[in-house]
């Protein structure tokens, strides 16, 4: 995937809100590069959510060495919703719940989430916090999750992706545990080198773009993205 010049952003860490009170927007990346385009458009997705007023609490998986392993100590005890997880889980927690709008940021891997998003899932959304609640503790937030695939947008494993996704992480997941709005924005065309599926099920790797049309290309990428973070936020101000 392209490199990209780095975004400047203000940020928090684990942060409620700011002195001023602005609200709090929790930005996750999950990728281990920091040069990544996944980075790169959580960087600019913190820079929009900042120009809307928010705080931003960055949260980089990667660099802050979450461990996405089970553990006993994470493991859900059924009989007891108030259960104590491990104290970096609950620091999760505590950011998770402190934020009144997510943008998680990821590569698209199989057509769902690596291993380390998904392992801060199972940890952090837990029981007795994320659902088991009559109300849930999470009710009345929103979440963008935007996924970074290879694919060419003109592929046709694009719509059973956007539909796989939609299905993990807005029905199973978001909605599951009181989101009161989840989307996905799926954002091909990732590599430099377009890729595709033949009608026999190779994968067809094409000429990686360079110049003028490489730097047209990515623009083109980051501004899909940012359209997914501003129609995000024009529909928080209509529900409003």
């Amino acid at each position: 995937m392209s490199q990209s010049p780095t975004t400047t952003v203000p940020t928090t860490t684990g942060s409620n809100q700011s002195e001023s009170g602005t609200r709090t927007a929790l930005v996750v990346l999950a990728h281990h590069r920091a040069d990544s385009l996944s980075a790169h458009i959580a960087r600019r997705a913190a820079a929009r959510l900042t120009a809307a007023g928010y705080t931003i609490d960055f949260l980089d998986l990667h660099a802050e060495n979450f461990d996405p392993r089970m553990t006993v100590a994470d493991q859900p005890e059924w009989g007891n919703r108030d259960k104590q997880y491990a104290p970096g889980t609950e620091a999760h927690m505590r950011r998770l719940l402190a934020a009144e709008v997510v943008v998680v940021v990821f590569p698209v891997y199989w057509q769902s989430v690596p291993a380390t998003l998904k392992g801060w899932i199972d940890s952090v959304w837990n029981y007795g916090f994320a659902y088991g609640r009559s109300k849930p503790r999470l009710a009345g937030k929103r979440i963008l999750w935007l996924g970074l695939a290879g694919a060419t947008a003109g592929d046709e494993i694009i719509p059973g992706m956007q539909q796989l996704l939609e299905a993990q992480l807005s029905e199973g997941l978001a909605y599951y545990s009181g989101f009161a709005d989840s989307r996905v924005g799926l954002l091909p065309d990732a590599e430099d080198q377009p890729q595709s599926l033949d009608a026999e099920g190779n994968l067809v790797i094409g000429e990686a773009i360079s110049g003028d049309a490489r730097t047209a290309h990515y623009a083109a990428f980051e501004a899909t993205a940012e359209g997914f973070v501003d129609d995000f936020l024009a529909a928080e101000l209509v529900n409003a």
